[in-house]
């Protein structure tokens, strides 16, 4: 596998072109590989093939001239060594749907998507093995880690984890995908990689409404802290390693999107702390603020399994029930005292 990751004429698939996806194509196109990009939208696929931008979801960042923008599904999914697949979780499941019958049985699938489906509270590899069961776990892995995809394209220094139940397929994936802005590490526990990359938007929505109330720097860092506390509980009842959520795709993505302004998921919030309405919010936006329907998805599993997540349950509540953010606060302050570390 690893001679195969050196091949630069290696065909490599990826199937969504938003933000991350399409930053993920170029730093793959960049490293040499022909990149077929498969775009929902025409205007962005003809964008792409005529000038060499998505203006869409990436203006301003120039593509590389490997990357070939499509709306045919055959053609970016089939003989493909490597598929990418960077989607919203409401969309993930219908759309590997439509590749299925086009991927070959030796294709390793990368899932770069951070969400957790509704309904069924699948992290995205679940949904992979339960579409594509005749795959095998040995050809699924995650990526993840404190990433905006627009500095990705800039090549701004960025660290991920590629998580991978096989350490061979671990390997592969981070030799195809490392360059010298782009470090990886490789790890095994592909559910904590997934549910810290997922939960940490719904903390990061958390994070925008303290900062949209003004509420001040104390406030952010103890709903990062107990945030990450909510994410490692409700991890570690799941099934994953604690552990993973002291790195990369647990404390590393929550710190950067309770932080950055360039977080879709932040900007929810704060504009929600400013007093805007949510349906208000979506329309003027393009793209996903997957933490909305994560919240939802959180709430639910959370209930189920009998973790407490109360600042989880608080935005749940606001995005879905009209709460007053003001009223959220009160209640996480006035909550039953306790200690502070779990007995886990």
């Amino acid at each position: 596998m690893k001679n195969q990751a050196d091949n630069k004429n290696m065909a490599i698939g990826v199937v969504g072109a938003g933000s991350w996806g399409t930053a993920l194509s170029n730093l793959l196109a960049t490293k040499g590989y022909p990149v077929d990009l498969w775009v929902f939208e025409k205007e962005v696929r003809d964008q792409i093939q005529a000038c060499g931008e998505n203006q869409v979801f990436l203006p301003g960042i120039t593509l590389s001239s490997r990357i070939f923008a499509t709306n045919d599904v055959a053609r970016v999914a089939s003989g493909k060594a490597l598929l990418v697949i960077v989607l919203p979780s409401h969309v993930f499941r219908k759309t590997v749907r439509r590749f299925k019958e086009h991927i070959a049985g030796d294709t390793v699938i990368v899932s770069a998507s951070k969400g957790i489906e509704i309904k069924t509270h699948l992290t995205m590899s679940g949904v992979l093995s339960e579409e594509l069961p005749a795959m095998g776990p040995e050809h699924l892995a995650v990526l993840s880690g404190p990433t905006f995809a627009r500095e990705v394209a800039q090549n701004v220094p960025t660290v991920v984890t590629v998580a991978a139940a096989n350490r061979q397929v671990a390997g592969w994936v981070q030799q195809v995908f490392a360059s010298p802005f782009f470090r990886v590490y490789t790890g095994d526990d592909m559910l904590g990689v997934e549910l810290g990359g997922a939960i940490k938007n719904v903390i990061a929505i958390a994070a925008g409404i303290a900062d949209g109330l003004g509420l001040g720097y104390n406030t952010r860092a103890a709903l990062i802290t107990r945030g990450l506390a909510e994410i490692r509980r409700l991890g570690v009842k799941l099934g994953a390693n604690p552990k993973t959520f002291s790195g990369l795709a647990g404390v590393g993505d929550l710190v950067l999107t309770c932080t950055g302004d360039l977080s879709r998921n932040y900007t929810v919030g704060k504009n929600i702390g400013k007093g805007k309405r949510l349906k208000e919010i979506l329309s003027e936006m393009r793209m996903v603020a997957e933490g909305i329907k994560t919240a939802k998805s959180v709430y639910e599993l959370s209930i189920r399994v009998g973790v407490e997540m109360p600042i989880s349950h608080e935005v749940y509540r606001i995005l879905y029930h009209g709460l007053s953010p003001q009223k959220a606060l009160r209640r996480l302050m006035a909550r039953n005292l306790k200690q502070e570390l779990d007995e886990q």
